[in-house]
Order: structure tokens, then sequence, then C-alpha cells
């Protein structure tokens, strides 16, 4: 019997990027597993770590921004009758999430947990364009971090003593 609070998760990890201490792909794979808990038994994701030139480049290309971002995420659109798990496709800025990470006073890893649990929940439909859609995609990001032993990366973070 299948428990249906798992996640069949088929995780598709490129790295294109010149980053060092990037996230293992064990590690994604359970920020996508957690986020998806509950929500989606069987998926379909990829998730591609790039550097600035090519985050900007995508940005600017979908979203008009001339910037590079910490994460893009790209919903599959599957035409109409196709019931096929393909959920979508992320794009991390590693040096964006690093730098974030510092300027936020953060662990570089629960950073990028929330990026890759954030860019997940943007693949199932959540967005934050109006105040009352970013309070239910923000409680849904705490409550998976949280699972996952992560703080709430909406409370300031305690700057560590020098």
């Amino acid at each position: 019997m299948t428990d249906p609070h798992r996640t069949n998760l088929y995780l598709d990890v490129q790295r294109a990027s010149s980053a060092r201490d990037l996230p293992t792909d064990e590690q994604i794979r359970q920020w996508v597993t957690a986020t998806l808990e509950g929500l989606r038994e069987q998926a379909e994701v990829s998730v591609r770590i790039v550097d600035a030139d090519e985050s900007r480049a995508l940005n600017h290309q979908y979203r008009g921004k001339d910037k590079p971002t910490n994460v893009l995420s790209f919903p599959a659109e599957l035409p109409k009758g196709v019931d096929l798990p393909l959920l979508g496709d992320l794009v991390i800025c590693a040096p964006v999430v690093a730098s974030e990470a510092a300027e936020q006073h953060k662990a570089a890893p629960a950073h990028w947990a929330h990026m890759v649990v954030h860019g997940t929940l943007h693949l199932l439909g959540y967005d934050h364009i109006d105040d009352a859609e970013a309070e239910i995609m923000e409680n849904l990001e705490v409550r998976v971090l949280a699972r996952l032993g992560i703080a709430d990366p909406y409370q300031p973070q305690e700057q560590a003593a020098d």
C-alpha cells in the first residue's frame, strides 16, 4: 500500500555553477520532498544551479528584469488531458543565495532550503503577488522548514558576535 503522505519524486539536479559548498542532491531531494508531502503523490522536478550570468539572462528573458535573482520557477505547462507527474523546473543562482544568506545572517544550508521550498511552492501554483497569497505561501514555507528543523526565515536572525 502506498503512503498517501509520501511523495514519489524523480529529481534531476544540474550544476552549472562554479560556486563551492553547494547543497548535495540528497539535501535538495529532502527539501523538495518535504514541500510536496501531503500535496502531491508523484512529481518530476529539475533543479539547475547556476551562476549570476545565466540567472540574469533567464530573469531578463522571462521576467523583464536585468539582474540575477535567487530562484526562478518554471511550472510545467502540460496540454489538457496529458496526465504526467511533471511539476517543472527550478533555476537557483548560487552566488545570489550565498550573498543573501550572508546579508541576512543565515546559515547557507538553511537559506538554500528556503529557496528550494519557495521555488517548489511556486511550481505547485502558490504565489505572493498580493498580501493574502503571500501570507498563505509564507505560512506554508515556515511549516515545511520547521519540519526540516529550520528556523522561520521571515524572523530577524541574530547576528553572530565578532
